[in-house]
């Protein structure tokens, strides 16, 4: 996910070297989401909980990497046309919330298809002289094919997705029946060493950023390369793990409601199309991904004209008034919003990582020990309980400072 402190410090820097060229209005850093990736990057408590803390080595890397592309993007600007396309994917994300879905009036449902976005909509970058250089795409599908078994950082669906298009146009424009699988050379020849291959990527511990000399490496500019970009859209709830979701201890599918087994949240896993084989997972649904971005490109032929717009404004979600319909109809109230808090229901993670303890998706009522766990962090006041109402707190996140903000 993209750090509101990595932009600010990429800005910074940017500043220093071209002025006020590119500031907060222009540049927009987004991240492809993914349970694969390093932490301990972002400026808030609740988000590097899980990296026991601040990892300095995790943001210089992604803030010098951010920087030196923007640096050669700049570099190598020329004349050239933009060309869009968009169409719809399926089977590579499913909801992995249905039951919540269904609590949408029908009046809403009814509008659309699927009870997920299936589009991808496409950009094909073409040199003037030089003819294509690079493609940006926008699809919702989470990048949690590999589970949290994995200790690796990984691009996961979206990266495996890039480097096949980048390494199909280095190789011809050619798509082969099947793209063979990409891994590092930790370990060699994968088929008879995949076994092996697992044990490590779930046997690796997090190093909480003592040891490790980071590096960045970017690409030279020095000859045309052609630029993939899996981004992503509006993936709220879809998962890229398509056979659904099933109790690890019986093989039956998971309580439709709850997404719980005998219970238990901690027992119900969605399952990727290669499953058992995470890595598997991965591959294909990148590799659809790349195959539907490779027709698109092909077929690209709307020419974007005009200038490039963009827009920005910072916005207190935690003091909004909001204009909405009455509950029980007739005419519009006016209400305020009020600063962020994390249910109970938010403990119990998802399919693609459940979380942990007795905590359940959908929990609108809580429980008094984990009540008394959250006093001792701060407990909400009647205001805060009256507006996140029907949502039980579990975490205050909003309102708590110590040792600094939270969320």
């Amino acid at each position: 996910m993209a750090s509101q402190i990595v932009t600010i410090k990429v800005l910074e820097r940017l500043k220093a070297r071209y002025g006020d060229l590119y500031t907060e209005k222009n540049v927009a850093i987004s991240g492809i989401h993914t349970h694969a990736g390093p932490g301990g990057y972002l400026q808030y408590v609740t988000y590097i909980v899980t990296s026991l803390g601040f990892v300095r080595q995790s943001f210089d890397v992604l803030v010098d990497g951010i920087e030196q592309t923007i640096i050669q993007a700049h570099q190598s600007l020329r004349p050239g046309s933009v060309y869009v396309n968009k169409g719809d994917l399926l089977d590579v994300g499913v909801n992995r919330s249905p039951s919540s879905y269904l609590n949408n009036p029908e009046a809403e449902r009814s509008r659309y298809k699927y009870n997920v976005d299936k589009e991808m909509t496409l950009l094909k970058f073409v040199d003037t002289q030089l003819g294509p250089i690079g493609s940006f795409n926008w699809f919702a599908t989470h990048g949690t094919s590999m589970s949290r078994t994995n200790s690796l950082i990984s691009g996961d669906n979206k990266g495996a997705a890039a480097r096949f298009m980048e390494d199909w146009f280095e190789n011809g424009q050619k798509v082969s029946s099947k793209i063979p699988r990409r891994v590092s050379t930790i370990v060699s020849d994968l088929n008879t060493n995949h076994s092996r291959l697992l044990d490590i990527a779930a046997s690796y511990k997090s190093s909480k950023g003592q040891f490790l000399d980071a590096k960045v490496r970017v690409r030279k500019a020095s000859k045309r390369t052609f630029v993939s970009a899996f981004c992503q859209s509006n993936c709220g709830d879809v998962s890229p793990n398509t056979l659904g979701a099933f109790c690890i201890d019986t093989g039956l599918p998971c309580d439709f409601n709850h997404s719980t087994c005998n219970g238990k949240n901690e027992l119900c896993y969605g399952r990727g199309p290669g499953y058992p084989d995470e890595f598997e997972s991965t591959r294909i649904i990148g590799e659809k991904q790349f195959k539907m971005a490779v027709g698109l490109f092909n077929k690209a032929t709307e020419k974007l004209q005009g200038k490039v717009g963009y827009q920005h404004a910072y916005v207190d979600f935690s003091n909004l008034q909001v204009t909405v319909p009455k509950a029980g109809g007739g005419g519009s109230e006016t209400v305020k919003t009020c600063p962020a808090a994390m249910g109970f229901g938010f403990a119990a993670g998802t399919t693609d990582g459940p979380g942990a303890f007795d905590f359940k998706q959908g929990d609108d009522k809580g429980n008094a020990f984990w009540r008394l766990v959250r006093n001792v962090l701060r407990t909400p006041g009647p205001e805060q309980v009256q507006c996140q109402k029907p949502k039980p707190i579990l975490l205050d996140t909003g309102e708590m400072k110590t040792p600094y903000d939270w969320a």
